[in-house]
């Protein structure tokens, strides 16, 4: 069939060349291109709700990134000597949870009421932190906060300290 179809267009060529398609082969062409009518491009109810999705929850990101930003304020923001003071006493307070911990399987029920202790101050601490973006005077929470971290201090040593003793006691004790 191919070499037929190239035989013909081969042997007509020139006839091709000279005449160009007929008047009548053209007005056909355009009553066909007349008929067909152009696509509508419509968006279907999915594809809007697939759109409304995706800016819902763009919007969600940025709100959610922007609110966790504006209240991730540290000690440091504010006062940068405070911050240091604050990273100071977190450290001190973390050894001496640590050696306080140590002490815990010797003496249980004075470690549970030091735990409590620590636990009612610590939560004052978060509480203070959460005020801080909406505070109306930063620096004075602030101080607080750091005030709240060396009282933390203070306890756990005075803790250590009453453990020192009855331990001292204990050995004492067992002595005589």
């Amino acid at each position: 069939m191919k070499d037929k179809l190239e035989g013909f267009v081969k042997d007509n060529k020139k006839q091709f060349e000279v005449n160009g398609p007929s008047d009548k082969l053209w007005a056909k062409i355009e009553t066909e291109l007349d008929k067909r009518e152009k696509p509508k491009k419509s968006f279907k109810p999915y594809q809007w709700m697939s759109i409304a999705a995706m800016l819902v929850i763009s919007v969600g990101v940025y709100f959610t990134y922007n609110y966790r930003q504006a209240n991730n304020i540290d000690v440091a923001d504010i006062n940068p000597v405070f911050g240091q003071q604050e990273v100071k006493f977190v450290n001190q307070i973390e050894q001496k949870k640590d050696s306080l911990d140590f002490y815990a399987a010797a003496n249980p029920d004075l470690h549970k009421r030091f735990t409590e202790d620590l636990k009612n101050l610590d939560e004052e601490y978060e509480r203070l932190k959460a005020q801080l973006p909406q505070s109306p005077n930063q620096l004075f929470t602030v101080k607080a906060m750091v005030k709240n971290r060396e009282m933390q201090l203070q306890v756990l040593k005075q803790q250590l300290m009453i453990i020192n003793q009855v331990n001292q006691y204990k050995k004492e004790e067992s002595s005589i």
